[in-house]
């Protein structure tokens, strides 16, 4: 199924919300996303990786929209952002938990230390392990087989709040930029960073 592009140039904030319940598939599971953080480069928010602008590693957050950004952290671990912005503007959102819907059994053989299926996707590591997705997704068109994105029929009534685990003035309630659809067991716990003041 085609999604409208058009909805994600509006950049990664005004994107997020209308990306909560949202399916995204790739090979063999879909997963309804339920969490999701936005970062915006351009200087804005110096908790993007693009914040100083565009390097090898964060090529792909500068565009087409709906694209996949994927990034390896802390040596062990794929993060999956889809690129909501036009082409040369770098904005994009951070996938950070779901709701396995297809594929469950798959799932579990990708996540063998999962002991319930809410946690299956619920974080963002867990998600693309999950999706079994790896960095060599990286720029995926998420319109192209072996991936799928099909916006929610309706809008979902969200929350928002900080980021989770950002140090800094990005973690901040000045960047309320978190959003998740409250209720739902999939939704990662917040973590606020250790070095920010209380």
């Amino acid at each position: 199924m085609t999604f409208d592009r058009t909805v994600l140039e509006r950049g990664a904030v005004a994107a997020a919300p209308l990306l909560l319940g949202a399916i995204l598939t790739h090979r063999g599971v879909s997963v309804r996303i339920t969490e999701l953080e936005a970062y915006v480069g351009g200087g804005v928010d110096p908790g993007s990786h693009a914040h100083r602008g565009k390097t090898n590693r964060n090529a792909s957050m500068f565009g087409p929209p709906g694209h996949l950004y994927a990034y390896f952290t802390y040596g062990m671990h794929t993060c999956a952002n889809i690129v909501c912005s036009p082409d040369g503007t770098a904005s994009g959102v951070l996938v950070r938990a779901g709701e396995v819907v297809d594929g469950v059994d798959v799932a579990h053989g990708r996540r063998p230390t999962s002991k319930k299926d809410r946690d299956l996707a619920r974080g963002p590591a867990l998600l693309t392990l999950a999706l079994g997705i790896s960095l060599s997704d990286n720029g995926a068109d998420l319109n192209e087989p072996p991936f799928d994105l099909e916006f929610p029929a309706a809008s979902a009534v969200y929350e928002t709040g900080p980021r989770t685990g950002l140090s800094g003035e990005g973690g901040t309630d000045a960047f309320p930029w978190r959003f998740w659809i409250p209720g739902e067991p999939s939704v990662s716990p917040y973590k606020r960073h250790p070095k920010l003041p209380r």
